[in-house]
């Protein structure tokens, strides 16, 4: 019984990081909604400008335990370029915590409160943060959904439609969508710098048969199963990106050619010395704990502070019910 005790609140270890960035969402919309009708009737550059801010905060609490509380090491190949940029950031994808990984690249260019999300269409009814992701370091999944080992069906159809269509065959990513892509890159090429193609690897995701599992969930994650997390970036320049969507097509299903490759040698390369790596040189990134420790302070401290006194307890369930209400009636008016 002792055993099971300790094996369950071992399991449980997601629950206060969870609690603490769940918990914390009202506070941060309620101080988001108050900015909003104070700028309506200022220039639009100034709502920008703290929106941004505020994201910042809220995300950097949300590295602080994707990356400080469980210690996970974060592994960079390719150059990611010091300064912030505005870019198309388009990657595979495997899991929940793929955003995540979108977040730890910007928080190290001081990009983070520029972050948004082409998300699936479901994910916008999430309650309090839906609405908001959705709304410029744009993060697109071309894949349209994530690459599961345990849905083959998923995987086999990916596989014959790339066949039928003359296209490469890809084993550890899907054949992907280019319509997102494209029109994102169409619609802001005159304000983009570059596009980031990103080849995400989780370490430990590979059975004892040397077969590949199915990457972290964002619980998973948080109870620290997840040693090491590589990341592979190209910087693209716009003008070696086709503009006709017919020719980015092709070219964006060589970039998941690319990302099989390496995936490829990553999981399943012959020599045992080559596993569990990207080629070329690395950097072991390790966040500074003054870029996430003040925000989780900040945010917790002013929840605390609200959940002390009884009109601060009413309107925090009140932001919970009605900001949600509202999220919902803001996502089917723009449906």
């Amino acid at each position: 019984m002792l055993l099971s005790l300790v094996l369950h609140t071992y399991s449980m270890r997601y629950v206060l990081p969870a609690a603490v960035m769940m918990g914390t969402a009202p506070t941060y919309v309620l101080a988001w909604g108050a900015w909003r009708l104070l700028s309506a009737l200022l220039p639009a550059r100034f709502y920008r400008e703290l929106d941004d801010r505020f994201y910042t905060i809220y995300q950097s609490m949300v590295l602080f335990f994707f990356e400080r509380y469980t210690g996970v090491q974060i592994i960079i190949y390719g150059d990611l370029p010091k300064n912030k940029e505005n870019v198309v950031y388009l990657s595979n994808h495997q899991c929940t915590v793929d955003w995540i990984v979108a977040d730890m690249l910007a928080i190290r260019q001081n990009a983070l409160g520029h972050v948004r999300y082409v998300l699936k269409d479901g994910l916008k009814w999430l309650p309090l943060y839906g609405w908001y992701f959705s709304q410029m370091y744009l993060v697109i999944f071309p894949e349209g959904t994530r690459y599961n080992p345990e849905m083959p069906k998923v995987i086999a159809d990916s596989q014959l439609f790339a066949d039928k269509e003359g296209l490469a065959v890809l084993k550890h990513v899907l054949t992907p969508r280019v319509k997102a892509t494209h029109v994102a890159i169409d619609s802001m090429k005159n304000y983009l710098d570059a596009v980031y193609d990103v080849t995400v690897a989780y370490e430990g995701t590979v059975d004892h048969k040397g077969q590949r599992k199915v990457a972290p969930s964002m619980t998973e994650f948080l109870c620290k199963e997840c040693p090491k997390v590589h990341i592979y970036l190209d910087r693209i320049e716009l003008k070696d990106i086709p503009e006709e969507q017919m020719y980015m097509r092709r070219w964006l299903h060589e970039r998941f050619e690319v990302k099989d490759k390496l995936l490829i040698e990553f999981y399943d390369a012959k020599d045992s010395k080559r596993r569990n790596k990207f080629p070329g040189k690395c950097v072991h990134s390790k966040l500074s704990l003054k870029k996430t420790l003040p925000s989780l302070l900040f945010l917790g401290g002013l929840t605390a502070s609200m959940l002390l006194t009884e009109s601060g307890r009413k309107l925090y369930v009140k932001t919970w019910i009605y900001g949600t209400l509202i999220g919902y009636l803001w996502v089917s008016v723009k449906a």
